[in-house]
C-alpha cells in the first residue's frame, strides 16, 4: 500500500511518502512560511522522490486535529480535493497520536502538548505497547496545571516525554511539581513527523477505520476564537437586557 501522509496542524509542514511500513522519503519545512503556501508543493517533490504521483497513492493519510484552526483546515480541504472523484480512502490521525508514535519504542509517558492558548494545551497521555502507542486518554483541551496535576497523581517519578509545539509550556510549570519527571527528548522527536503520520494510517487501514473523502473532517477540541467571541458578545447582550 502506497501512503501520502501529512501533517499541518503547527507551524511546521511535513509530508512524507510510504509503501507499508517503509518510508521512501519525508520532507519538513518549518521557514515561516504558511502551510496554504507550503503543503502541496511539498506533496508534489516528496512523490517525486520516490518516482511516483498522486495517481499512484492508495492511502491517504492526515493528521486532523487538534492543532491550529487554519492549519487544520488546508490539509483536510487540500487532501479532500486530491481525493475528489477517486475513491481513494483517507486515515484521519489525531496528530496527539501520531506524536506519540514517533516516540516508541521509547519508555514512559508519553505527553504530548499542542498550545491552546490561555494556559490550555491540546494534549493526550500514551505509553508504548508492542511497538505501538497505547491511549491513556482521549484527546482533550486541559489547563497546564490540570495536565501535571493529573501526571503527579497517576504516574508520580514515572518519567514522562513532553512534546509539540507547548511542550516548553508544560515543562517551564514542572518546577511546581516535583513529582513529574521529565525524560530528555532529542529536538527531532519534539514536533509532528509525516513519517509517524503514514504508520498511524496504515494500522487504522488495518483495522478498517478509514473514511472516504465527503466524510473527511477537521477534529476541532473547542470552539475556533471568532465562534468564540460571538458567543461572549451574543450572552452579553442577553444579559444586558
Amino acid at each position: 500500500m502506497k501512503i501520502l501522509a501529512m501533517d499541518s496542524t503547527a507551524r511546521v509542514a511535513t509530508v512524507a511518502v510510504a509503501e507499508d511500513t517503509h518510508i521512501l522519503s519525508c520532507y519538513t519545512v518549518d521557514s515561516g512560511l504558511t502551510q496554504s503556501e507550503l503543503l502541496l508543493p511539498m506533496a508534489r517533490h516528496a512523490l517525486e522522490c520516490a518516482h511516483l504521483g498522486f495517481s499512484d497513492i492508495d492511502l491517504f493519510a492526515l493528521t486532523v486535529g487538534p492543532g491550529s484552526f487554519t492549519g487544520v483546515r488546508i490539509g483536510v480541504s487540500l487532501v479532500k480535493g486530491l481525493c475528489f472523484g477517486k475513491s481513494i480512502p483517507c486515515a484521519p490521525v489525531s496528530v496527539l497520536e501520531a506524536m506519540a508514535e514517533g516516540l516508541c519504542p521509547l519508555p514512559g509517558i508519553y505527553c504530548p502538548a499542542m498550545d491552546a492558548r490561555r494556559g490550555q494545551v491540546y494534549n493526550a497521555l500514551f505509553c508504548e505497547q508492542s511497538g505501538a502507542p497505547l491511549r491513556l486518554t482521549p484527546d482533550r483541551a486541559i489547563s497546564i496545571d490540570e495536565l501535571l496535576a493529573e501526571i503527579t497523581d497517576k504516574y508520580p517519578h514515572v518519567p514522562v516525554a513532553f512534546v509539540g509545539d507547548g511542550a516548553s509550556l508544560v515543562e517551564a510549570r514542572t518546577q511546581d511539581y516535583p513529582a513529574v519527571a521529565c525524560m530528555s527528548v532529542p529536538a527531532e522527536l519534539r514536533l509532528p513527523s509525516a513519517a509517524a503520520v503514514a504508520r498511524c494510517g496504515l494500522r487504522a487501514a488495518k483495522r478498517g477505520e478509514l473514511v472516504d473523502d465527503a466524510s473527511l473532517a477537521p477534529t476541532y477540541l473547542r470552539l475556533p476564537q471568532a465562534e468564540r467571541e460571538r458567543l461572549a458578545r451574543e450572552q452579553a447582550q442577553d444579559n444586558s437586557k
